[in-house]
Formats: structure tokens, C-alpha cells, sequence
């Protein structure tokens, strides 16, 4: 991998992760890391931080590259992609674009050996996981490639059946964010009860840190875990009750839905506008 010469079209937040996790692990070396972006502020940034190659030019970013990694937005992959010119026949083209499909890449780029995957917000401090998958142009080198890029931000699942992939960006990609609403959400209850805000962030971050390794270390079914917590006519059996009540889990079930929905829509060439969404695509 040290030798690999690696193009980010798209030098965004989660191009930025990988990059830092290449580097912090040493599977890359920043001679060989290009970022390619429409901001020149953007590219001094990271040249600053990184010590990596930068260009407005994608077309120069991808003439020598062994693997280009498309970072950009959704709406806008379809007019990059006409003008990315002149990629080498041997190259891998990795993806970390939500809702766009192997097919959809592979016509937009006249190239075969195409990797799709699906990172999430903690892959910025390497505690992220990454489902992903491959055409079967991809060789075992570029698989291992592909593994080895994913890997520096976390965790990664290989996947043979591309379908996985929008439901991983409905589930592990968006999931962060619902962590976050939760989060929010119980810190405003300990302080509308009348704890200092420092004070229930604390507790807050805390309980969902320790209940989270402890069910990693566990290895039970969380209903068992969550019913070792909930006594007869206790504080946690009457909490649940209205969580219950008030539709908790349809309420969680159809948000991955709708997720799961909008990103079946994003892969589609032109996809349908709803003003009412927010694109939090993770890139």
C-alpha cells in the first residue's frame, strides 16, 4: 500500500478520516496521497495537516492513481464523473456515496473494478465500521486494497449482495445520528429535571458508553439485558411503559425505513427532490 497512489475526488469529512487513518496507520505514505476539490483553501488545509498532494484538477488527480476514491455528495456524482478522464485500465474506483450503485458508477466512469461501501461518522477517530462491497472485476489485490483503506477507520464488513449496502446506510450510516437525537434528547430530560447541563452530559455519555460495551461484552440479547434493569413496578418499568406508549420502536423502524427509502432514491439518475429532507450523507 505504501506504494499505491491514492486520488480523493471529493476532499470531504469522511475523505479527511480516511486520510488521517492511512497515515496514522502507515499503510500510505502522503507522496503518494492526492485530494482533489474545488476549494484551493480546502486542498492548503489538509497539504498543511497532512502533508498530502492537492489539485483543483481531477483529471490530473486521477491520471496516475492506483485506486480513486469518489467522497463527493450524492447530487453531484453524476456531473463529476463527466469529467473524470483518463483512468488507467488497472485502477480501482472505491466509493463511500450514498445510494449510488456499482452500475450507475461503473456507466459514468466507463470502468469495471468497482468498489461500493458505506462508512460511517466515527470512522473519524477510527471507531467507525464500513459495510462494502465489490463487482467482480475487483481482483483479490484491490479487494485487499479496498480492505486495507476501509480498515484505517474502523471496522469493516465485506458484503457479496450489493443491496446490503443501502441498508447499511440506513442503519449503520445515518445511525449516528439517530445516537446523537437520543443523546440530545435525554440531556434536555436531565436538564429540564434541574441537573447543570455539564452535569447530564456527563451521566448522559457515560451511560451510553458503559451500556453499549457492556452489551458488546455481554453477549446476550438486549431485551435479557434490558430486562435485568427494568424491576417490577420500578423507575425503569414505568419509563419503558411510556416509551412503549408513546411508539418508540415503530417511531426508530420507520425513521431506518424512510432512510433506507431516500437511499434507494439517491441511486436512482435523477433522484427525486423532497424539501423536507435533510442530506446527511456522511461525506
Amino acid at each position: 500500500m505504501l506504494n499505491k497512489k491514492i486520488t480523493f475526488i471529493g476532499p470531504g469529512v469522511m475523505a479527511e478520516a480516511m486520510i488521517a487513518g492511512l497515515l496514522r496507520q502507515k499503510l500510505a505514505d502522503p507522496k503518494n496521497i492526492t485530494a482533489s476539490g474545488p476549494r484551493e483553501e480546502r486542498g492548503g488545509e489538509l497539504h498543511m495537516k497532512y502533508g498530502i498532494k492537492t489539485t483543483t484538477d481531477n483529471t490530473a488527480a486521477v491520471h496516475e492513481a492506483d485506486v480513486i476514491v469518489l467522497s463527493v455528495k450524492p447530487q453531484r456524482l453524476s456531473e463529476v464523473m463527466k469529467g473524470l478522464k483518463g483512468i488507467r485500465p488497472d485502477a480501482l474506483a472505491l466509493s463511500i456515496i450514498a445510494g449510488a450503485t456499482m452500475k450507475k458508477i461503473s456507466v459514468g466512469l466507463k470502468h469495471k473494478a468497482i468498489v461500493r461501501s458505506m462508512p460511517n461518522t466515527p470512522g473519524q477517530i477510527g471507531e467507525g465500521i464500513t459495510v462494502w462491497a465489490a463487482s467482480k472485476e475487483v481482483n483479490e489485490e484491490q479487494q485487499k486494497m479496498a480492505q486495507s483503506i476501509l480498515s484505517a477507520m474502523g471496522d469493516e464488513v465485506f458484503v457479496e449482495d450489493e443491496s446490503y449496502l443501502d441498508m447499511a446506510t440506513a442503519l449503520s450510516g445515518s445511525g449516528p445520528a439517530y445516537v446523537f437525537l437520543f443523546t440530545e434528547a435525554l440531556i434536555d430530560a436531565g436538564v429540564h429535571m434541574g441537573f447543570p447541563r455539564r452535569i447530564a452530559e456527563q451521566l448522559v455519555l457515560q451511560t451510553i458508553k458503559g451500556s453499549a460495551s457492556y452489551y458488546q461484552g455481554a453477549s446476550r440479547h438486549p431485551a435479557t439485558l434490558r430486562n435485568q434493569v427494568t424491576s417490577p413496578g420500578g423507575t425503569s418499568a414505568e419509563a419503558l411503559y411510556y416509551l412503549e406508549k408513546a411508539g418508540f420502536r415503530t417511531a426508530i423502524s420507520r425513521a431506518v425505513w424512510a432512510a433506507y427509502q431516500r437511499s434507494l432514491e439517491l441511486g436512482k439518475e435523477k433522484p427525486a427532490h423532497n424539501p423536507e429532507s435533510h442530506e446527511e450523507n456522511n461525506i
